[in-house]
């Protein structure tokens, strides 16, 4: 009996213990504590990760004028069509194709022998007339008729005298000649044809100066001014240097760009309106520096820049505006000028990374300050 009470005491006793612990409430960490001490003792313990190391370079800032590339064609300065004002037969016809007139050079002569006699009857006319109108002035002048027979004299002068204007303009309807200094570029008549009235006689084009025409965004268009120089590259090879003359101020409804035109000097006519060409318009010069393709990434929202390291040698990024691409590299803006920026290594840092930034070498920083000599040539 009294061992029963024994055990008895001692179930009460472990079970009164029992209770008191879950009361504490620590039974519930004693796992994840250790393990947690264990984690921080391990951490402590293991070296930290060396940073990454990158290569960085402070490029040389040049001034250089922002280059806008865009496709387009040459066109002839003017064009005109000449066509007759009048029916006839082709009497005269001096110009061929291809071939160079002055202003006012014949172009094409009609039969007008009737007309050319029209003209010599009114010009007996008015010397009638003229005779008439003196003679009356004198009778009048000497008391031998009255004043209006000197009035209807001269009135008979003045019509005789549009009579022979009317002739005379008639006459000139059936010749042409060159409104300004050109090319024919077609003739599609011969002589001893008959032509209609309103009839094509020839097309002559200007070709000095030759024009370079396209069209640049709504983007660039901010960039541009009349006056600007222009680099024109044809489709032959042929570079030839032009002038900014036409910015239109209407945009394309279906693509909304703006025409431009380049004047070329083209004297002696070498250079053909309709050859395909790169237009190349140098705006004003701006604060630049000069970097390899390689240099340029992409951000994690996807912009395109280059990366840099500020003062505590963390990874920052700065977009780009391409001032030009020359064959040599990159010419940017938009980069502060105190930028350490990162020539090697960009690709494996993210913005935010503390790295370790190195001076790039010596044959880096020289190829940089090439491509800045060549870039402001």
């Amino acid at each position: 009996m009294s061992k029963f009470r024994f055990h008895k005491l001692a179930a009460l006793v472990v079970l009164a213990g029992f209770a008191a612990w879950m009361g504490t409430g620590e039974f519930s960490s004693v796992g994840s504590a250790a393990n947690e001490d264990q984690a921080k003792t391990e951490a402590a313990e293991q070296p930290a990760a060396p940073l990454r190391t990158v290569a960085v370079v402070t490029p040389p800032r040049v001034q250089h004028a922002r280059a806008i590339r865009i496709s387009g064609k040459t066109d002839a300065e003017k064009r005109v069509t000449l066509a007759t004002r009048v029916m006839g037969v082709i009497e005269s016809l001096p110009v061929k194709q291809g071939q160079r007139v002055e202003r006012g050079d014949l172009i094409m002569r009609l039969d007008a022998r009737d007309k050319e006699a029209a003209v010599r009857m009114a010009e007996s006319v008015v010397a009638q007339r003229q005779a008439e109108a003196e003679a009356a002035e004198r009778l009048v002048g000497g008391g031998n008729a009255p004043k209006l027979q000197a009035d209807q004299a001269r009135a008979a002068l003045a019509t005789a005298t549009s009579q022979l204007e009317s002739a005379k303009a008639e006459l000139a309807q059936y010749e042409m000649y060159a409104p300004y200094n050109g090319v024919v570029d077609r003739v599609p008549v011969q002589p001893g044809s008959t032509i209609l009235a309103g009839a094509e006689v020839a097309t002559l084009i200007n070709l000095d100066p030759l024009l370079a025409i396209g069209e640049v965004s709504e983007r660039d268009l901010r960039y541009l001014k009349i006056g600007d120089k222009a680099e024109i590259r044809l489709v032959d090879g042929t570079t030839v240097q032009g002038t900014l003359r036409y910015i239109s101020r209407d945009a394309s409804s279906a693509t909304r760009t703006y025409r431009i035109e380049v004047a070329i000097p083209n004297e002696n006519k070498e250079l053909p309106a309709g050859m395909t060409a790169e237009i190349k318009l140098l705006a004003e010069s701006t604060d630049a520096v000069a970097l390899p393709r390689s240099v340029v990434t992409l951000s994690g929202a996807g912009d395109l820049g280059i990366r840099a390291v500020d003062k505590d040698d963390k990874v920052v990024f700065f977009p780009i505006d391409l001032v030009d691409d020359t064959p040599n590299g990159l010419l940017l803006g938009g980069i502060p000028a105190d930028a350490r920026i990162i020539v090697a290594g960009q690709d494996l840092v993210t913005e935010g990374d503390t790295v370790k930034a190195v001076e790039a070498d010596q044959e880096t920083i020289n190829k940089l300050v090439g491509e800045a000599q060549s870039g402001t040539q």
